[in-house]
């Protein structure tokens, strides 16, 4: 079935621009909440946002806002979901569905809706049960929630015991049960790994949506799938590569993204092990995002979450053939900023890096020999 603007489910997106964001930050964070609700497949209507030094405890936006938005709700009835930028507490969710009326998802429901959709295998769609239920446990409040009765029947229920309280019970043993279940597929993973002998390991990383499966399908001359959507891959993909006869295992894996939280973090435990114990990481950067620095620090953040140390890395700024820039008139005495800065500026400026760094389109396959050579060095020197 094609989905159609028609068909899709019509939103609105919410935000709290505090004072350590300026104007286009909070943009851009609006630009990628939207992309995430597009890849989810709803239909983004309108935004909202509004200047506080920190959100509402009660209801996240100010009274003001929440009266602007349940009008503008009330105008358009389609509307069947308002999603907010952050995390919302569970008295936030339940203050917010009273109020205006509608479905009320954050950003972390939002992010585990894409990866339960992405899922493909059995261990990825048990590492996106585990963080739903993770993020379901402690907003279970005061509504009944139908789970499947698994543990259901006569006397499974204390004296006077709520449905609420049979329900966080259920969940506690599910997760209970999904940590047992994703303990034996890690050691599982681990035996893969050591099976897989003493070739070197180069482990692709990066932000979100920036190349990192269409350059493993170029350097693995292979075909995963890979799209402009946000966490179009969730799987580990493992792959042999050899260039000019040396040897390597190379690994795509899951994109991050700003404010991951922390369990789902958790979760991919075994997608990050690849990571951790690999020698070199491809850190592949989109250079024709206007805040690619932001990402590239976002990601080199949750590196070191991870890994807890400096691996020997390779910066490839992918997407060259995408990049453009505004010619700063000639006239103008002003410094120039990142937006009048030409590709070959921009390689002045990162090559001056001590960590080795190389611009290619994996798309267009420009300069993949080059990346190739500094791969082939990094690996023998390694």
């Amino acid at each position: 079935m094609i989905t159609t603007d028609k068909t899709k489910e019509k939103i609105v997106l919410i935000a709290v621009k505090t004072p350590n964001l300026t104007e286009s930050q909070i943009n851009e964070h609006l630009d990628e909440l939207a992309f995430l609700a597009e890849t989810a497949g709803a239909l983004p209507l309108k935004r909202f946002t509004q200047k506080l030094s920190v959100p509402d405890s009660r209801t996240y936006v100010g009274s003001g806002k929440i009266d602007e938005i349940k009008e503008y709700l009330n105008v358009n009835e389609d509307i069947s979901c308002a999603i907010f930028d952050d995390d919302l507490s569970p008295s936030q969710l339940r203050n917010l569905e009273n109020i205006l009326k509608v479905r009320i998802l954050d950003r972390t429901n939002l992010i585990l809706d894409i990866f339960a959709a992405r899922a493909r295998t059995a261990y990825a769609k048990t590492q996106v049960e585990l963080a739903q239920y993770q993020y379901l446990l402690p907003r279970l409040t005061r509504m009944w929630t139908h789970l499947e009765r698994q543990r259901g029947g006569i006397g499974m229920r204390g004296p006077g015991e709520k449905e609420i309280e049979t329900d966080r019970r259920i969940i506690r043993d599910k997760i209970s049960k999904l940590k047992v279940d994703l303990e034996k597929i890690d050691r599982q993973m681990v035996t893969q790994r050591k099976n897989r002998g003493k070739l070197p390991r180069v482990a692709i990383v990066g932000y979100t949506n920036v190349g990192k499966s269409t350059l493993m399908n170029v350097l693995s001359k292979s075909e995963l799938f890979a799209e402009n959507k946000l966490f179009a891959t969730l799987d580990v993909t493992v792959r042999k590569v050899v260039i000019e006869n040396i040897p390597f295992l190379l690994t795509d894996t899951v994109g991050f993204i700003r404010k991951l939280p922390h369990h789902l973090i958790e979760s991919f435990k075994s997608t990050l092990d690849e990571v951790r114990e690999a020698d070199i990481l491809l850190h592949i950067v989109d250079i024709s995002h206007p805040n690619f620095e932001q990402q590239i620090e976002v990601v080199n953040k949750t590196l070191l979450e991870i890994v807890n140390c400096e691996k020997r890395t390779i910066l490839v700024f992918n997407k060259i053939d995408a990049f453009s820039y505004i010619l700063k008139d000639k006239d103008d005495l002003t410094p120039p900023t990142k937006e009048n800065l030409s590709l070959d500026d921009l390689k002045k400026t990162w090559m001056a890096q001590t960590k080795p760094v190389v611009f290619i389109s994996a798309k267009e396959k420009k300069n993949i020999d080059e990346l190739k050579e500094i791969l082939y060095n990094e690996v023998i020197s390694g």
